[in-house]
């Protein structure tokens, strides 16, 4: 069995009411940020387990509307529903559902890779959280690298440690922003391998990615964002890179 599927012994108790309906469901979501409108009163749904690839060009509003679904930030106006519960700010037991991949690793680099995912694990309130550990770190192929410092690492090393740590409560919802960019070429195929066993452990996954070809071999679903408006919204199977491509482009 893949170690990204929920497993009794390290998940976290879920309201059985919350745990029906689509993973994300938002209705005329807008988000303003310093008097400029970044998001323009989306409407969309994501039923559980999808995988989506967000894509659109820099300030298209992805970056934004990650911090949104992460509970980061709030919505200037709209609706937003994640996981069955109604969006409010500061909601522990809804941000305890989602994991988030960043362009920070948010890992204590003076701390070994074990620690740093013991840490996390207690924050959360992870159950066996030595065990989840293990079994994390020797699914990102870093269990042999468990007791060095992370400022040890690679860049690709620190990747996979970082959604070592974002799976460590096994969440529902794993979100991630641009987890490819600055890994060479084995740590792209490795993170590729890890985002796909996700998938295929029936979670619901959304990336931000610039590789349009490399997301649509990755996801199931593709979006489109330009200027906060979502322009292309379809089955990534099927869909020219062309496509896309011109819809990420044309002014």
């Amino acid at each position: 069995m893949s170690l990204f599927a929920a497993t009794p012994d390290f998940a976290l108790p879920v309201d059985a009411a919350a745990a029906s309906g689509p993973a994300v469901q938002a209705t005329d979501l807008a988000k303003e940020i310093d008097d400029r409108l970044i998001l323009r009163g989306l409407n969309f749904s994501i039923p559980r387990g999808q995988s989506v690839a967000l894509l659109g060009p820099n300030g298209a509003g992805k970056s934004t509307l990650l911090h949104l679904l992460a509970t980061l930030t709030a919505p200037t106006a709209g609706q937003l529903t994640l996981l069955g519960q109604p969006v409010k700010r500061s909601d522990a037991s809804l941000r305890r559902r989602i994991g988030m991949i960043g362009h920070q690793p948010m890992l204590y680099r003076d701390l070994t890779a074990l620690e740093n995912l013991l840490f996390f694990g207690r924050l959360y309130g992870v159950k066996n959280v030595a065990a989840r550990a293990a079994m994390l770190l020797e699914q990102v192929r870093l269990a042999d690298r468990a007791n060095d410092a992370v400022k040890a690492f690679s860049r690709g090393m620190v990747q996979r440690l970082a959604i070592a740590r974002a799976l460590m409560h096994d969440p529902e919802l794993i979100l991630a922003d641009e987890p490819f960019s600055g890994l060479d070429i084995p740590s792209i195929q490795q993170l590729q391998l890890l985002l796909g066993s996700l998938d295929a452990a029936g979670k619901t996954l959304i990336v931000t990615n610039h590789n349009i070809e490399q997301s649509l071999e990755l996801c199931r679903r593709v979006m489109v964002l330009r200027q906060g408006n979502i322009v292309l919204d379809q089955a990534a199977r099927g869909t020219p890179v062309a496509l896309v491509m011109h819809e990420v482009t044309r002014t």
